[in-house]
């Protein structure tokens, strides 16, 4: 975004995180990348509804029932995606009723974040000539699950994924100590970041414990309750991990700020050489010693938690971080006096 041809608008996103890679690759010679997995729901009009809008059906996760209802509609935006450079590596019926997931390729984290803007654009529009309505609303029906926009993150040095351990014994947690870097200064932030990846006060009715949606200050591995999850696909060594799972993350949030934050912490784990607690491996709603703490339950909580994070600051620049705060401020007040305008937000999002 630029105010006038050759003058970069100084609050641009995008900008932003082209900045923070430059930085990351003239300090340490890496690069980020970053893979994203939407879910939304396609909706159909029903006037008897209270919220006007109703799941296009009732079928369970993976149902194939779910999939049939929609397959036209999925197949068009899988080759309007694929014609646009956006490789469609999984596609499948969410546990919510009218809800799917749409796993993109990982790519460099510039171009992650482009993708993932293009791909809710994309399936808005072609849902859209359907008569039908789509939606990455983190939590539009109270008593269904919500749609989150998990990323999956790996950093690397030319053709090498250097956040993978090595096959031996000296790898802890199957991460290299780049890796285990890198990852702990995420967790140490993510209060912080919350502000960047949930950005809604509707975000917080999303991240609630045991729906797998990270609302607890922790990590693990292969954990789905846990905000961070260390994976291991297919391909990879026994016991080694070839990226992280960043789960706190919803189709509302801006993927270039949410991308730029997450890459400020980590470098900010490698400047300091930050070390990873030790990994919760279970629900964490399951512990009663009090070893591990929710994150931020409200957006106001998250708000308050950036304005304290100078480092944050210091990486995404002061004045971009204080318009931050201040749109999150008004959004929310605003809600706080129209209590039930969320329902209105599933056509905005």
């Amino acid at each position: 975004m630029h105010l006038k041809s050759g003058c970069a608008w100084e609050f641009c996103p995008r900008l932003t995180l082209k900045h923070l890679i430059e930085v990351f690759y003239a300090e340490y010679g890496l690069e980020m990348k970053a893979g994203f997995e939407s879910e939304f729901y396609i909706l159909k009009y029903d006037p008897e509804n209270k919220l006007k809008w109703i799941g296009l059906d009732t079928t369970p996760f993976c149902s194939s029932t779910s999939f049939d209802a929609a397959s036209s509609i999925l197949f068009e935006i899988s080759e309007a995606l694929n014609a646009m450079g956006i490789r469609v590596e999984q596609l499948h019926a969410e546990a919510g009723g009218g809800q799917f997931e749409i796993a993109v390729q990982y790519g460099p984290c510039l171009k992650a974040a482009d993708d993932v803007l293009i791909l809710r654009e994309t399936v808005k529009a072609v849902v859209q000539r359907q008569g039908l309505l789509a939606t990455f609303l983190p939590k539009l029906f109270p008593n269904d699950v919500g749609s989150g926009s998990h990323v999956h993150v790996s950093i690397w040095e030319g053709e090498k994924n250097v956040f993978m351990g090595d096959t031996d014994a000296s790898s802890q947690y199957g991460m290299s100590q780049i890796g285990q870097e890198f990852m702990a200064g995420v967790l140490h932030h993510l209060p912080s970041i919350l502000a960047l990846t949930a950005p809604l006060p509707n975000s917080y009715e999303r991240i609630k414990p045991q729906t797998w949606s990270g609302a607890y200050y922790c990590w693990g591995r292969e954990n789905r309750e846990a905000p961070l999850r260390t994976s291991c696909p297919p391909g990879t060594y026994h016991d080694s991990v070839s990226n992280f799972e960043f789960k706190s993350i919803d189709g509302c949030a801006n993927p270039h700020l949410s991308l730029a934050a997450i890459l400020a912490a980590g470098m900010d784990g490698l400047r300091r050489h930050l070390q990873l607690p030790v990994p919760i491996d279970v629900d964490p709603s399951s512990l009663t010693d009090g070893s591990v703490q929710l994150l931020p339950t409200s957006l106001d909580q998250s708000v308050k938690a950036l304005e304290q994070n100078e480092v944050l600051k210091e990486y995404l620049g002061l004045p971009l971080v204080k318009c931050i705060i201040g749109v999150r401020q008004s959004e929310i007040e605003y809600y706080k006096e129209n209590k039930n305008t969320f329902a209105s937000l599933a056509g905005s999002y």
